[in-house]
């Protein structure tokens, strides 16, 4: 992701766009509200998005404490992303875009 310039380190709208700004973010952020999605469900879900990207968004969301990961220990391997409770934070965010787009 490109960074945000330094005079704008403080900004709020500037910190959470270095979480949430990057390509695909939002979308995948909006898949994972409607509860506990595997990663071959949210590339389904999200058309046009490669393998490798979706691994770096969910890895970004993962460390920024917006998703957790959780492996089963199976055959085959079975990995669930849910959102934390900062992620849940989010949800009036996207309820709000949502109202606005919808009056678009």
């Amino acid at each position: 992701m490109d960074t945000i310039q330094d005079s704008h380190t403080n900004c709020a709208v500037s910190k959470t766009l270095k979480i949430v700004g990057s390509k695909w973010t939002m979308l995948l952020i909006h898949n994972i509200f409607g509860g506990k999605k595997r990663f071959g469900e949210l590339q389904r879900a999200l058309p046009g998005i490669s393998p490798k990207t979706l691994s770096l968004r969910l890895r970004e969301l993962e460390r920024d404490g917006i998703i957790t990961k959780k492996v089963y220990a199976e055959i085959p391997l079975h990995v669930e992303y849910s959102l934390t409770k900062k992620g849940e934070s989010l949800r009036g965010v996207f309820h709000s875009l949502e109202e606005w787009g919808n009056k678009s």
